[in-house]
């Protein structure tokens, strides 16, 4: 007995309807493939630049001299969170070729 599965959703290959651009088609291919991806790349680039904000307002208190101890860990905690936005906006970037 020939075991028949049912194609997976990926492995469809999509047909370009009647009466649209090929160049539209393929851009709605890679967005069903990635969908929200600009929306994610916004976000990313929303909270690199609150933590490079925050950065900027924990590195003056510093200079100033106020609060050196309450300071410096929320500066850390700016570092870290511009770090990790930029490294999300770079994995993001990297999986291009994946499309």
């Amino acid at each position: 007995m020939a075991n028949k599965s049912k194609p997976k959703v990926n492995d469809r290959i999509p047909t370009k309807p009647p009466g649209m651009s090929q160049e539209r088609f393929e851009r709605l291919v890679k967005e069903t493939q990635s969908p929200f991806k600009g929306f994610r790349k916004v976000i990313y680039g929303a909270v690199g630049v609150s933590g490079l904000l925050g950065a900027f307002v924990f590195f003056t208190q510093l200079l100033a001299g106020r609060d050196v101890e309450t300071a410096l860990p929320n500066l850390a905690v700016q570092m870290a969170v511009i770090g990790v936005a930029v490294l999300l906006f770079w994995l993001e970037e990297r999986g291009k070729g994946d499309e």
